[in-house]
């Protein structure tokens, strides 16, 4: 029993371990493809990786209460908890991660977790905007989580199961399977919903760029804005993922997870080049109507 905890904590390590890698490859190219898209110069492609260690070998002066200190860590927490508690790629025993039966009601906690972490320690930062951060980036989140937890309500009810592991079970046998074909309606709420957990532009409000001076890297420096810098790699990755799981089939091996995620993601940074910034009342507006009411329809599909 202990060689065999002691596995699944190494397997586990080698997975945070090719997550972040990836994590950190995709934003390297994304901001490529953005700059070239926006006609600018475009960074190297392992620009990321640079960033973060500049970052980690500063220090700060700055003193702020403890849970200032703390947000950096919650949010890292969000992010690898969502990540080790989703089956990477099925069958595979060292990407199985942690995955157990009732782990889709758990990840989603985990997606609001770090979050609210970030908006603890925003509000002892010192900050004079950060309460209208803290708005934008908690009402952002709740608005974009309602119509993905009524899209995991259908396929709950679709499949029968809280289970990650059995719903990716259920869409194995060919893309027919696979819940966007045998459940588009809640695929499409999922979607929707998708664009906006994922913060980019439209939905970008969080951090509202070119307009004040909010957010993380200006409230946070040296090792605590690295941990968030790491972050983005985890939580961008594993949402990722969750998103193949629940939506796209799974993946049964690292290239097919590979292919799936990067086209998952290429889909929410063409929304973001070519749509302005949304502003507030416009993104809650927008998730309420559209998303919203297909995740009721979705859910009334499967529960009438």
């Amino acid at each position: 029993m202990e060689n065999f905890t002691i596995q699944r904590i190494f397997y586990a390590f080698l997975s945070l371990l090719l997550i972040f890698n990836y994590g950190m490859v995709l934003r390297g190219v994304v901001q490529k493809i953005v700059a070239r898209a926006h006609g600018r110069f475009d960074p190297p492609m392992w620009q990321p990786y640079i960033n973060l260690v500049k970052v980690f070998s500063m220090r700060t002066a700055i003193s702020h209460g403890i849970m200032f200190y703390l947000g950096p860590v919650f949010r890292l927490a969000g992010g690898l908890g969502l990540y080790l508690f989703i089956p990477a790629v099925f069958g595979s025993v060292w990407l199985q991660n942690f995955s157990f039966s009732g782990d889709v009601i758990l990840v989603i906690y985990f997606i609001f977790f770090g979050q609210l972490g970030m908006a603890l320690g925003a509000a002892e930062s010192g900050h004079p905007y950060s309460a209208m951060g803290i708005m934008r980036g908690l009402a952002q989140v709740t608005v974009s989580e309602i119509p993905f937890t009524l899209a995991v309500i259908a396929i709950a009810a679709q499949y029968n199961t809280l289970s990650i592991t059995e719903i990716v079970a259920a869409q194995q046998g060919g893309f027919m399977n696979w819940t966007l074909i045998t459940n588009p309606v809640a695929t499409l709420a999922g979607m929707l919903a998708f664009l906006g957990m994922m913060m980019h532009s439209p939905f970008d409000l969080h951090i509202a760029p070119q307009e004040i001076p909010i957010g993380p890297p200006t409230e946070y420096q040296s090792t605590f804005l690295g941990y968030m810098q790491a972050n983005r790699a985890f939580f961008a990755s594993a949402k990722l993922i969750l998103f193949m799981n629940l939506f796209f089939g799974g993946a049964t091996s690292i290239p097919e997870m590979v292919v799936k995620t990067f086209l998952l993601y290429m889909t929410t940074v063409l929304v973001g080049v070519v749509n302005p910034r949304f502003r507030l009342e416009d993104s809650i507006r927008w998730f309420i109507k559209i998303p919203t009411a297909v995740g009721i329809i979705a859910v009334l599909i499967y529960t009438i």
